[in-house]
């Protein structure tokens, strides 16, 4: 008779789903390079408001001009976040990340080749297009290296790498831009974001912890059977992208009028206007690195995500709009930038928690997609917000003076009147 083989049917390990181990030392450096893409981002974000005045003054564009300039870069923002997030589940994190950077470096180009308006709109454009997935992407690249309960401090440290990106490249473009002329400033990005995609391209990897792709072949992946409806209607998902539009209308501004309406309104020169920035920007890292660790610890006391992460984010935005609304009633530079500084950095705690608690109701089968769904709703604001800022600024006096409709508000002038004909009506 046949000896019987001691060995487990082939099927059998087959079926066994592939567990990865966590690999700390694999997931914090993947955090490292995803950090250091956000700071590129938000580097690439910034230059043109460090470098608006003398743009505006070589090209001789009015603010209406450089407001519509500078909402270009999100026309196609929110729908490339939203094409691309669907894509998540099919295309490796690594291979994203690569393509978006690569387009950063290309994006600088256009107005190295020809300083222009319409070279300015196409490299704003093509920016938009390219950054437009970069934090939900990221973000779920980043998740795809640490379990659940793991997530916190990786999360805040990769929307850090925003407000690190904008302190450090305040005073480095300022510099770049003040000694050796604005276009060297783009000129370096491209090289930067050239650097880092072939960094990551050996580098980045998709983590273990891959929830949108099932264990094996013909295992169904957990969750997908959920409509898209029924999880964007969920009170979480709606919350979060109302705190990511608040937060999003407030980033633009800073991005876009900030640095010059602190170098034309309160007559700061280059120099403290960097300063000024990287200051706020310390002060959003700061509350990041604060806030998301005392969030976790929450967490582990018992208290529901709905105070611990839901309350702060609403809270954080809530705060920066009353600081907004207080703005135009104060004197004196020391109180407006103090305003300025509550206003533009506690927004930034709102950012990581919308990630946070939409992904603690959506299945990783979906996150992908729902995060650029989040992303791309919640950035609307940036399409609008800089020109609009613009139109009012150069049309504010025309707005707001109306004599003869004041005169009748206060009685002053009576209704039938015509002021300019003198004759009643």
């Amino acid at each position: 008779m046949a000896a019987r083989s001691s060995a487990p049917p082939a099927d059998r390990s087959a079926r066994r789903p592939a567990v990865r181990p966590y690999d700390r030392r694999r997931a914090w450096l993947v955090t490292a390079m995803i950090v250091t893409f956000m700071v590129i981002n938000f580097a690439d974000k910034s230059v043109l408001g460090l470098a608006a005045v003398p743009i505006m003054d070589e090209l001789n564009i009015s603010n209406s001009t450089y407001g519509l300039i500078s909402s270009s870069f999100y026309l196609f923002f929110s729908l490339s976040g939203l094409v691309v997030g669907f894509f998540a589940s099919r295309i490796s994190s690594r291979t994203m990340l690569f393509v978006m950077a690569l387009l950063w470096a290309v994006a600088q180009l256009p107005v190295l080749a020809v300083a222009a308006v319409p070279t300015l709109i196409a490299g704003r454009v093509l920016l938009g297009v390219a950054e437009g997935p970069a934090a939900s992407m990221s973000m779920h690249a980043l998740y795809k290296w640490f379990p659940p309960e793991r997530r916190g401090l990786p999360s805040a440290l990769q929307i850090g790498g925003a407000a690190i990106g904008t302190l450090v490249s305040a005073p480095v473009l300022t510099w770049l831009i003040t000694d050796f002329g604005w276009r060297s400033a783009y000129a370096v990005l491209a090289v930067v974001s050239l650097l880092w995609a072939l960094v990551w391209r050996q580098t980045g990897h998709d983590g273990p912890f891959d929830e949108s792709r099932p264990p094996r072949a013909d295992a169904p992946r957990p969750g997908t059977h959920l409509p898209y409806r029924r999880l964007l209607l969920t009170g979480t998902v709606l919350g979060s992208i109302a705190s990511a539009f608040g937060a999003a209308w407030a980033l633009a501004l800073a991005h876009a009028w900030l640095p010059a309406y602190l170098r034309t309104q309160l007559d700061m020169s280059p120099h403290a206007v960097a300063t000024a920035i990287s200051a706020i920007s310390a002060l959003s890292l700061v509350l990041l690195l604060t806030v998301s660790p005392l969030v976790d610890a929450l967490k582990a006391r018992g208290v529901s995500s709905r105070w611990s992460s839901g309350a702060v984010q609403g809270a954080s935005v809530c705060v920066a709009g009353c600081a907004m609304a207080a703005f135009p009633f104060t004197d004196g530079a020391v109180v407006r930038l103090l305003l300025i500084a509550v206003a533009f950095g506690t927004v930034a705690v709102a950012i990581p928690l919308h990630y946070v608690t939409a992904a603690e109701v959506v299945p990783g089968a979906r996150r992908g997609a729902v995060f650029g769904i989040v992303a791309a709703t919640g950035t609307l604001p940036g399409l609008i917000a800089p020109f609009v800022t613009g139109r009012l600024i150069d049309t504010a006096a025309v707005i707001a003076i109306r004599p003869e409709h004041d005169a009748r508000r206060l009685g002053l002038l009576h209704p039938t009147t015509d002021p300019e004909k003198g004759a009643h009506t």
